[in-house]
């Protein structure tokens, strides 16, 4: 079975600043880094360091190939990443001595996909093979209905939030892994206690899982339902935590892992992760792991 992740790839310009710049504000930065990024990049590679054969597909603008090196180093096979006229999609992203992060996102390549690369892509999988989609590139809402139609086990991770969001087709959804932000974004307003058995009720079909950061994680399928706190870390930059989770959890659920094992492996790589800056490469090796 293969995994493919039709994802973006970003350029992300981090700066780390005292505070998150308020609104009129102007505040100095006391250090500037380049990393690799997107939530789609960096979910691919948190599949690939976990363990699992993963395909990323997307597109990139002409600066963008060392994204494409990258990725390839950890071990991603890029052969359906495109390169096209307009830029590589960068997010400028702040960093606080907390570790909490404001990010401003410029979609750039991402935004670009067309339909015929998409069927042309897809061609190559088949009925039983894995799509993951976030929310950083264009044609969702096409990706999850043409994965269905093929076959495949849509996994979804909403991210970005955005109200377009609630016009895809997610009765297509096998697997809905949100954030609470995200998941009152397709709800509206809930309580904490309410959120897992409100998408539970909403989208039965699937497996779902709810991460709340520091207050660990609840999943939820026909089958079973539980909840896991989060290992406690003192966090020096949160950016990468969540595609971490992401990766490390759907490659235990590829690899047969009972959901409880992978949820657990996931939270304890998505610590490891929040201990390093960075997103791409704050996100750990399963060596790290022991």
């Amino acid at each position: 079975m293969k995994i493919l992740n039709f994802g973006s790839l970003n350029i992300d310009l981090v700066y780390q600043v005292d505070h998150i710049a308020r609104p009129g504000e102007t505040i100095a930065s006391s250090a500037h880094e380049v990393f690799a990024g997107g939530k789609g990049a960096n979910q691919s590679a948190a599949l690939a360091l976990a363990g699992a054969e993963v395909f990323h597909a997307g597109q990139i603008g002409p600066e963008g190939q060392w994204l494409v090196d990258k990725l390839a180093g950890f071990g991603v096979n890029m052969m359906y990443t495109l390169t096209g006229e307009t830029p590589t999609g960068h997010a400028i992203i702040q960093v606080d001595n907390q570790g909490q992060n404001s990010i401003v996102l410029f979609p750039g390549a991402n935004k670009k996909i067309s339909h015929s690369a998409i069927d042309s892509t897809l061609s190559h999988f088949a009925q039983g093979d894995t799509l993951l989609l976030q929310n950083e590139i264009n044609g969702i809402d096409y990706l999850i209905a043409q994965g269905k139609e093929r076959g495949f086990k849509v996994c979804f991770n909403p991210a970005p939030y955005g109200p377009e969001v609630l016009a895809y087709p997610l009765h297509f959804v096998d697997l809905l892994i949100v954030n609470e932000t995200e998941a009152r974004g397709l709800l509206g307003p809930a309580v904490p206690d309410q959120l897992i058995d409100r998408l539970a009720a909403a989208w039965p079909q699937a497996q779902i899982v709810l991460t709340l950061g520091e207050q660990g994680a609840h999943y939820s399928s026909a089958q079973e339902r539980f909840y896991l706190p989060a290992t406690p870390i003192d966090a020096v930059d949160t950016t990468g935590a969540g595609d971490t989770f992401i990766g490390y959890f759907l490659q235990g659920l590829i690899a047969d892992m009972a959901p409880q094992v992978a949820m657990q492996r996931a939270i304890t790589a998505a610590a490891l992760c929040v201990a390093k800056p960075g997103a791409m490469d704050s996100i750990p090796t399963t060596t790290e792991l022991i």
